[in-house]
């Protein structure tokens, strides 16, 4: 699957995305609005990742659905 597939149908895949990264609150996902910049963004923030962190695991759970 890739990002404008999720982006395209963002509220279906809201709850995989909440049960893959659970400290990630309705109120995040709801500014995250498809956007992969700022999905990245929440996940150096709210887990300590880096860039290149966040975005291997985006791209990991992209290519598990």
């Amino acid at each position: 699957m890739n990002w404008d597939e999720i982006k395209g149908d963002w509220k279906a895949h809201m709850g995989k995305m909440k049960s893959q990264w659970g400290k990630l609150t309705d109120d995040d996902m709801t500014q995250i609005n498809g956007k992969r910049e700022e999905l990245s963004g929440r996940l150096q923030k709210t887990y300590g990742h880096t860039k290149e962190e966040a975005e291997k695991h985006i791209d990991n759970f992209l290519k598990s659905i």
